[in-house]
Parts: structure tokens; sequence; C-alpha cells
């Protein structure tokens, strides 16, 4: 955030970061700044809500077992889906035209962390189960 001068950051789990207060996560200024807007716009939630697209996320974590070159499985992935967008900052996040799939590594634990975004909620959850299944095939195959 302080190399590209972001405005805000956040964390799927509600973590807000305003670097114009401090570095921290701050879910407080999260909600400081939604009633800020909130208030600024002088529409219900719901008003204001439907101004916005609607996209539904979902979370899955893959167990693998230990000792899994989980770099491996990543880089195979990547290049299976090399024809479209994906950014390696953090894990392989694979970007499609209604969602996207984020596959990150526990550095903790042997396991990847699937996180999904598309137009519903069913949609995100077949895309997350999708990609299990492959991390999944893949390892059983190795």
């Amino acid at each position: 955030m302080k190399e590209t001068h972001a405005v805000i950051g956040g964390e799927g789990n509600g973590g807000i970061i305003y670097p114009a207060l401090h570095y921290g996560r701050d879910a407080l200024v999260g909600i400081a700044l939604f009633l800020s807007h909130f208030a600024s716009k002088g529409k219900t939630m719901t008003a204001l809500r439907s101004d916005y697209p609607v996209f539904a996320m979902a979370k899955k974590k893959i167990d693998l077992p230990a000792g899994t070159d989980v770099g491996r499985i990543l880089t195979i992935i990547e290049k299976k889906y090399g024809n479209y967008p994906v950014i390696t900052s953090d894990g392989l996040k694979i970007e499609f035209p209604g969602g996207w799939v984020h596959l990150r590594k526990s550095n903790t634990e042997a396991i990847i962390r699937v996180y999904t975004e598309a137009g519903s909620t069913v949609e995100a959850d077949e895309l997350g189960t999708r990609f299990v299944h492959e991390v999944l095939d893949f390892v059983k195959n190795c």
C-alpha cells in the first residue's frame, strides 16, 4: 500500500487499512467510512446497496499430504489457465469473465486456501469446488 500510495485497503475478514489514519487493520475505521458514506448519500441502506453490482464469495480449504510441493501445483495450474489474466503476487489468482479464484498456500499448515467470487453464491461455490477437485486430482496422480 505504501509503494502504490493506496487510499484504502482491506481483507476478506473485514479488516480495513486506512493509511490517512494508520497502517494497521482497523474494523472501526471501516464502519466509520461506511457510515460517513451512508450519511452523505442520504439514501436508505437498501437503496445505497442497489447502486452496486452483486457478487458473492466462497471460501474453501484443501488439506494436503505433508511435503506436498504447493509451488509446483500453483505453477501447473497457472500454466493450465494461462489464457486468462493471472496475478501471482500472493499465491495464484485467476480472473474469469464472471468471477475469479484465488489459491493461497498456508505458511503454517499443509493446506491451500481457495477464495472465489462470482455473481451468485452458487457460482462462487461451484468455482471453488472445481479448483478443490483439480488440485486434489493433481496430488492424487503425482
